[in-house]
């Protein structure tokens, strides 16, 4: 295990959803769901609807700013087993620039938008993405695109 307790760090624009708390938090055996987003970090009404979603299950969750998450992760107590959950790649590269090392990367939903094109069925990119999926690449032990642990992994 890394010098933190995060098990798998996570991909997905829709942060905390039902596929993130009914498959993949009980899956990687986390306790904790970390969502990584500064808009989401200041937003009580976001934070209050993924937290019962979370809550519902067992699960506890915290809501952290990039920079606080690269400041506090390392201070998890060894209780915490942490499915970390970004939304974007950009903020996936901030954090493994900030120094928190992550060892393994699952891409779930990255819904289209205009400019992005279709990697996989439900992942789609732009030139940025791209860029970024491949400097997260570089410093991880494992990325691959996975919607729900039943299904087959993809290689990115």
């Amino acid at each position: 295990m890394a010098k933190n307790n995060i098990l798998l760090t996570r991909i997905d624009n829709r942060l905390i959803h039902g596929q993130v708390v009914c498959n993949w938090a009980g899956t990687v055996g986390a306790n904790l769901i970390v969502v990584v987003d500064d808009e989401t970090a200041n937003s009580s009404t976001e934070k209050s609807i993924m937290q019962l979603a979370a809550s519902s299950l067992g699960f506890d969750s915290r809501f952290f700013t990039v920079q606080h998450t690269i400041d506090v992760i390392d201070k998890a107590s060894d209780s915490q087993k942490i499915l970390l959950v970004c939304k974007t790649p950009s903020v996936l590269r901030k954090l493994i620039e900030g120094g928190v090392e992550i060892k393994t990367v699952n891409i779930g939903n990255m819904h289209f938008s205009e400019g992005k094109k279709k990697i996989s069925d439900k992942v789609y990119v732009d030139d940025k993405d791209l860029e970024d999926l491949n400097f997260i690449k570089s410093k991880v032990d494992e990325i691959y695109i996975q919607d729900t642990p039943d299904f087959k992994k993809e290689e990115f």
